[in-house]
């Protein structure tokens, strides 16, 4: 029996690892970034209360307190707190990050921007304020501010599908894992990410937004699962996951319809769904038992093709996301 567990985590330890990655590279272990957002000591200096012990909801009152020559003055003198304030005017956001960004996201609705570590970046595609649905798409490993294709080609498909009804955010909000190694197996990232996570849904309802669709792929289904139980969102999709770290949809302790995906062809299917001495992701989300809405997934290819124009899982995406499937 001991060896029989000591090769299952050897098991878990080799393939749980490769979730997120587009195949075997050596890994790199990695920081997540926390903490207030860069520029909070200067912020502070002017007065201004710690933005890192202030609610999206104290951030919305804050700014709804002063006058728009105020505002204007605050993302002028202070652009990468103000950028990076969940609950603030989200076209104030927009006019920090293009600042602090300086051009590097030319033509993009950048909701956040943090240049630390390997940058994390959020995308807004449509008008958040006004839309009637709004989506999110949490990545898995080797996103970051500068290696954002995959994601974004994701963001534009979602939001095309929806017949550009809804409004979806890239949401690359933390550091994850890179390439293979111990971080993608831990969940040490996702409970970094979980916390950014679970303050990003709250800034969009403090700035009236509706409740977001989570479509979370891969480690960033790891990211949703740990965060689930504190989001208030419709729904959550488990996208080529390697587990969420709970045994089934009651155990994630959320009110939003669950839902999971995964093509017969995606590698991630060979990984073993164990845990053990928190390495591991645990339950498939779409065994039977752990009780997801199945999404349709048989013509997607490989574990980046859920996104693609035509599939059945995109099309399901697009109709979770408008609220056309109950």
């Amino acid at each position: 029996m001991r060896r029989f567990t000591r090769t299952l985590v050897a098991a878990a330890l080799t393939a749980t690892t490769v979730a997120g990655t587009a195949g075997w590279a050596a890994g790199n272990s990695q920081r997540a970034v926390t903490g207030p957002p860069v520029g909070t000591a200067a912020w502070q200096a002017d007065g201004l209360p710690d933005p890192g012990r202030m609610t999206p909801a104290q951030v919305r009152a804050l700014f709804a307190g002063t006058t728009p020559s105020r505002r204007r003055d605050l993302a002028a003198a202070h652009p990468g707190v103000v950028g990076n304030l969940d609950g603030a005017p989200l076209a104030l956001r927009y006019a920090a990050n293009a600042r602090t960004a300086g051009g590097r996201f030319a033509g993009q609705q950048v909701l956040a921007y943090d240049p630390r570590g390997r940058g994390q970046v959020v995308l807004a595609y449509g008008d958040l304020a006004r839309a009637e649905h709004v989506a999110v798409i949490v990545p898995g490993s080797d996103v970051d501010a500068g290696n954002l294709a995959s994601l974004t080609r994701k963001a534009t498909a979602l939001r095309a599908a929806t017949g550009d009804r809804t409004a979806v955010v890239a949401w690359a909000g933390y550091t994850t894992p890179v390439g293979v190694g111990l971080d993608a197996a831990s969940g040490d990232l996702a409970e970094a990410g979980a916390e950014r996570l679970v303050r990003f849904t709250e800034g969009l309802a403090a700035v009236g937004a509706p409740e977001p669709s989570l479509f979370c792929h891969s480690y960033g289904s790891v990211v949703c699962g740990l965060a689930a139980h504190r989001i208030k969102a419709k729904d959550l999709v488990a996208v080529a996951s390697p587990g969420m770290r709970a045994d089934d949809v009651a155990a994630l302790n959320t009110t939003a319809r669950v839902w999971a995906a995964k093509d017969p062809t995606d590698w991630i299917d060979r990984v073993p769904n164990v845990a053990f001495a928190g390495l591991g992701h645990g339950t498939d989300p779409t065994a039977p038992e752990f009780g997801a809405r199945p999404v349709p997934a048989a013509d997607a290819q490989g574990h980046d093709g859920y996104f693609t124009p035509g599939t059945a899982s995109l099309r399901t995406f697009a109709a979770i996301a408008t609220g056309a499937v109950r």
